[in-house]
């Protein structure tokens, strides 16, 4: 059994997630003020794992505060208020800060060194963590290491193989609409049991 109590806990991921919201490591690479946005805590039990926060999130500083947001929920089976408001449920992209925009429209990739300063040891501080949603390619990469089998449609289509611990799925962007739609299976077969494992975390 731990020595550390439950207010010790919560008060050593508070000062982490201080030094994540002060960090400014990518700043002279952005054309705009980082803001690091990550929502957890130490009751945090279904983990979201994104790319980067969009431009939408970036100025709001609420995760998944857009259309795949909007995508997302419904895979989910929960509605906007119990998204935010439901302490089970946390939130932590591959990098916290919007990584801005490519010529000709689309986010950049996430750069890997946010990874690289935070993401163990903020995960060392979420001991409750049940189900992580592994949410496009560089979420995988980074969960799965060598298990990973290489590209996103096939980290989804052998989405069984992660269980329990981890569900691979299409980010909810609207630039995959067109694999969903393409994959019908994953509706049928993936949102069910993703709807019926939330509900069991949220009701524990």
């Amino acid at each position: 059994m731990s020595s550390v109590s439950p207010s010790g806990d919560a008060q050593s991921l508070s000062t982490l997630l201080a030094e994540i919201r002060a960090c400014r490591a990518c700043a002279a690479e952005l054309a705009h003020e980082p803001r690091p946005v990550v929502h957890v805590s130490v009751q945090t039990r279904l983990l979201l794992c994104g790319q980067a926060p969009g431009r939408r999130v970036h100025e709001s500083g609420l995760s998944f505060d857009d259309a795949s947001g909007d995508r997302l929920r419904d895979w989910l089976g929960v509605d906007r208020e119990t998204f935010y408001d439901h302490p089970a449920i946390g939130m932590a992209a591959m990098a916290f800060c919007y990584p801005g925009t490519v010529k000709g429209g689309g986010d950049l990739p996430p750069p890997t060194r946010c990874a690289e300063l935070w993401r163990a040891r903020l995960l060392e501080k979420l001991p409750r963590v049940e189900l992580a949603l592994l949410m496009g390619l560089p979420a995988q990469k980074w969960a799965l290491g060598k298990d990973h089998p290489g590209s996103m449609d096939a980290a989804v289509r052998e989405w069984r193989r992660f269980l329990p611990g981890a569900i691979c799925l299409p980010h909810p962007s609207w630039r995959n609409t067109a694999w969903l739609r393409g994959n019908p299976w994953f509706e049928a077969e993936v949102t069910p049991y993703l709807r019926q494992r939330v509900a069991e975390i949220l009701r524990s």
